[in-house]
């Protein structure tokens, strides 16, 4: 998988400087991080653009966001991935959301989930934190916790100590490459189901 933002040519991207939808990988920047469970949100978000071929991602907004159509005559998308860290990543994702004027409800979160078995994906609009520090601060930078997640499943460890948990979700995967090539694929997969199941509901309300 070529690294977020490396990649040259991709299809052209938002000129008019908005986008549908936005959105954003969590994880945190830097080779001490990569490969982490922590950092599966980042690890989608690139893979979306590349399946997408989206343009070389820019630095704006304090993160590193690429835009583009998903498809030709698809919708458009930005995708960002905060570079202010984890708890902090609201900062970044609450101007992007402003300068590209997107719905609150078409903004969508790709994050790791403790709670949920290795290898499963959820998705949900708002809800709790459940103290994920990433989602609390985008709810602080966003105004709201009424944006859509995508939850990956990394499973959590024998105990709730939170220097042990803390341990578990910033190690790296255990489950084996493929594995987690599949979680990340997968993922991926239902984020774009996600884009195109609330394309077409938006469509469907343009038409009544």
């Amino acid at each position: 998988m070529a690294p977020f933002g490396r990649r040259s040519g991709g299809r052209s991207g938002s000129s008019s400087g908005s986008a549908d939808f936005l959105i954003v990988g969590l994880g945190n920047p830097g080779n001490r991080y990569a490969g982490t469970r922590h950092n599966i949100g980042f690890d989608v978000a690139d893979a979306l653009s590349c399946t997408w071929e989206l343009p070389r991602a820019r630095k704006r907004f304090g993160g590193l966001i690429a835009e583009g159509r998903i498809r030709p005559g698809g919708p458009r998308v930005a995708i960002l991935l905060p570079q202010t860290y984890m708890n902090e990543s609201g900062n970044s994702a609450g101007p992007a959301r402003g300068s590209l004027g997107v719905e609150l409800d078409r903004v969508i979160a790709i994050h790791d989930e403790i709670d949920i078995p290795f290898g499963e994906i959820r998705t949900k609009l708002g809800g709790g934190v459940a103290g994920h520090n990433g989602l609390k601060s985008l709810d602080r930078g966003l105004g709201s916790r009424d944006f859509w997640r995508v939850r990956v499943g990394v499973d959590r460890p024998d105990s709730t100590d939170p220097e042990i948990v803390s341990a578990w979700v910033l190690g790296r995967f255990n489950e084996g490459q493929d594995a987690v090539r599949g979680l990340i694929e997968d993922a991926a997969r239902e984020t774009e189901r996600l884009v195109d199941r609330l394309s077409e509901e938006g469509e469907d309300d343009s038409d009544e």
